[in-house]
């Protein structure tokens, strides 16, 4: 054994030999130490890791306003795309039709279309609310 470190790998002063009692001292020193260092870690990387995840939110909030303002843009742009169609259709069908008989074609083909959407959306709701009755209400 050479002089300052033990067989066990604990660095022992130079001046002598220590006790068991003074062993086992140093040994949970180091044990302390050790825990102590593995919390500061521990710390550190917590620190990290939620400063990655303000950041990567802070991302995502960012680009989903971007998302948001593009898409509103393009639903602008489609609902006047639509309203072109409109009078383009009705400009079109006014000479076979008047221009109030061409105006009440492409309205009522409007509602037509939206009143069979609804309809279409009204079935896909009640599919919705038939996945997620649990056998309520089966009385009534």
């Amino acid at each position: 054994m050479s002089a300052g470190k033990a067989e066990d790998g604990l660095d022992l002063p130079e001046d002598g030999p220590m006790s068991a009692d003074e062993k086992a001292a140093h040994a949970d020193r180091s044990l302390l130490e050790d825990v102590e260092a593995l919390v500061e870690d521990g710390r550190t990387y917590l620190e990290a890791e939620l400063n990655f995840q303000k950041t990567r939110a802070a991302f995502a909030a960012d680009r989903a306003k971007k998302i948001a303002a593009l898409g509103i843009g393009a639903a602008i742009v489609v609902f006047l795309a639509l309203i072109g169609l409109t009078v383009g259709l009705i400009i079109a069908f006014m000479p076979m039709l008047t221009p109030w008989g061409a105006t009440a074609l492409i309205v009522g083909l409007w509602l037509l279309a939206a009143f069979l959407m609804l309809r279409k959306a009204a079935s896909h709701w009640e599919e919705l609310m038939s996945a997620f009755d649990n056998g309520e209400g089966e009385d009534e």
